[in-house]
């Protein structure tokens, strides 16, 4: 808008001037004359003038631009035109440095360094800015200074030791994980009312086998170690215990993993995900079996989870390993069939209940022709 205005208004002091320059000498003489006889009313009156508009102030620094300004400046002392003037110079180095594309400085790397740069900061959490830096010039020819690549991360160099993410310790020490936790199960009582059954849930997280799954109606920390103590023999090779901050877990529950081996690691507050193997089993069993089931009680809840955990082991495909059984059974085949989707020559699928009929365990056995 501002733009427009000035652009009017040199406009017309432009036809003005063109009007001035076509009249004759004497013509302008006397137009002048009169011009000065009325800024000397101005003066002797002593009015003051009224604020001059920014569009005002540059339409005048232009016209000063033609001649002697300051013989001719007469509403505004010499050193307020002289700060107008520099307003002009800066506001017009303001207006280069914006639309200028090259920034002061070094010229700013291209997206796909920078997306590099952030995925191998992401995927390496361990890597530091100079680290960084020599894989992209050993690996993609990439020449990228140490503090350019720490300018990026926005991180100052390396990461202390242990500062790995959840996930890296979780992929890295799975074979020597247990995670514990407890399920939940409503039980009718016989006179009304219900009850609530507790299912304790061991399970092992690199091999995903579900090493003990106890049943009580009054959990506590004593319980709780004892259980742990008959599903993990000391000899076991594990090393971690994770669990997360229920009071059930107490100092008793860590001091008896301690004694089979094992260092306790509480999971944060609020962070499920934290333990997300283990709930990711509880989650398949309720699923698959406890929610299609009436639990009688304490002793028919603990066939049923026997079972389960039978079959959860030995029989149950389980997509993070491949798919693949956590123990799997003598029969299955040792090789794939060459034909996708066809069985093998001389083989029929046979099968049995479990769960009452809940689900089925099928394998190949191989008859004479």
């Amino acid at each position: 808008m501002l733009l427009f205005d000035l652009c009017l208004c040199l406009a017309g002091d432009l036809v003005r001037m063109t009007r001035l320059l076509l009249q004759s000498r004497a013509e302008l003489q006397a137009r002048l004359l009169v011009s000065e006889k009325q800024l000397g009313m101005f003066r002797e009156r002593k009015c003051r003038p009224r604020r001059a508009t920014t569009r005002e102030k540059i339409a005048l620094v232009l016209l000063a631009r033609l001649h002697n300004w300051k013989d001719s400046i007469v509403i505004v002392k010499p050193r307020t035109f002289l700060g107008w003037m520099r307003a002009l110079t800066v506001r017009n180095w303001l207006r280069i440095c914006r639309e200028s594309r090259r920034r002061p400085g070094r010229p700013r790397l291209e997206p796909e360094a920078r997306e590099l740069i952030a995925r191998l900061a992401a995927e390496n959490p361990t890597w530091s800015a100079g680290k960084i830096s020599r894989e992209l010039e050993a690996k993609f020819g990439m020449f990228v200074t140490t503090n350019t690549v720490r300018k990026y991360l926005g991180r100052p160099g390396t990461r202390t030791d242990g500062d790995q993410t959840w996930h890296a310790f979780m992929h890295n020490h799975a074979k020597k994980i247990v995670a514990i936790d407890f399920a939940t199960v409503t039980a009718p009582r016989l006179f009304g009312g219900v009850r609530i059954l507790y299912v304790l849930v061991v399970l092992h997280i690199g091999s995903r086998r579900l090493l003990h799954l106890g049943v009580t109606e009054h959990p506590t920390a004593e319980w709780t170690a004892n259980q742990l103590r008959e599903a993990i023999p000391c000899d076991a090779g594990l090393k971690y215990l994770i669990h997360d901050n229920d009071s059930i877990f107490s100092k008793d529950v860590d001091r008896a993993a301690a004694a089979i081996g094992l260092r306790a690691i509480r999971s944060p507050y609020h962070a499920p995900k934290a333990n997300a193997f283990c709930e990711r089993a509880i989650g398949t069993m309720r699923r698959e079996c406890l929610d299609w089931i009436i639990a009688l009680g304490e002793r028919h809840l603990r066939a049923v989870v026997r079972e389960w955990k039978d079959h959860y082991n030995h029989a149950r495909p389980h997509m993070a390993l491949g798919p693949g059984i956590p123990d799997p059974p003598e029969r299955l085949p040792a090789a794939p069939s060459p034909h996708p989707h066809r069985l093998p020559e001389g083989a029929r699928v046979r099968s049995k209940p479990i769960l009452g009929g809940l689900h089925h365990e099928y394998w190949l056995d191989t008859f004479a022709a």
